[in-house]
């Protein structure tokens, strides 16, 4: 069972536990229940905010809000990292590679790539964004320091699954054969990389941002509920000063 919904189904069984108990037990299960049930239900709304607009809440739907930055994003990364002068370069002083070794070549650039940057640019929109501040209380950007990781393996099978096609090695190859100077292949491929990202939708980058984090986002609802317990439990302990 997904671990933000086990919390949610938690915290609204201590809930019920607090009216059906006697007191004075059931003061410090309710409470410690409805402070639970308040963070968990909190950032799952977050989350699922993230992801989807909701009538009525400014700023929800964040990563289709901020898709074009997204694709930029990508975009810097892929040219400065992945065709910069400097490997375009390598394929003019092995010839060879333009035919039979390229099929080797471009997994082994993707498999180099820095996606730190990418994953710190996406963290930098959340937080930006009107969903900033719920965030902030279960940690801020350093709560979503875990999904880095996983960030990075499905970025990196997407631009295998980008760069490393057919389609894309056939036209890749094209214009290094077309070209005859570093520079003039860089602007090709820059040309060729924006065509492809201009195939992106806001729904399609949703879905890729969505499949690479989601599922490790439900340690947000885990740590709401937990914290939000233990609130209720200081709130009961008080009320009996």
């Amino acid at each position: 069972m997904d671990k933000g919904l086990l919390t949610n189904l938690s915290a609204a069984a201590l809930v019920l536990a607090g009216w059906l108990l006697p007191e004075p037990a059931s003061v410090w299960v309710l409470s410690a229940g409805l402070f639970a049930l308040s963070g968990s239900l909190t950032n799952s709304l977050a989350i699922h905010m993230l992801f989807e607009k909701v009538p009525g809440f400014y700023g929800s739907g964040v990563i289709t809000l901020h898709f074009e930055e997204f694709k930029r994003g990508i975009r810097e990364m892929i040219m400065q990292q992945f065709f910069s002068a400097d490997t375009i370069d390598r394929f003019f002083d092995a010839q060879t590679m333009m035919h039979s070794g390229i099929n080797k070549l471009l997994p082994s650039l993707v498999d180099e790539l820095d996606l730190d940057r990418a994953f710190d640019s996406l963290v930098e929109g959340i937080m930006q964004s009107s969903l900033g501040g719920m965030l902030g209380m279960v940690g801020g950007a350093r709560a979503l320091s875990g999904l880095r990781e996983p960030f990075n393996e499905r970025m990196r099978t997407y631009l295998h699954d980008m760069l490393v096609s057919d389609e894309f090695q056939q036209r890749f190859t094209q214009h290094l054969s077309d070209a005859t100077h570093s520079d003039a292949v860089v602007a090709r491929i820059e040309d060729l990389v924006d065509r492809r990202l201009q195939e992106l939708t806001p729904d399609q980058v949703r879905h890729i941002v969505q499949k690479m984090i989601r599922q490790h986002l439900g340690w947000l609802v885990v740590w709401g509920g937990v914290i939000g317990g233990l609130m209720g439990i200081v709130f009961a302990a008080l009320s009996y000063l």
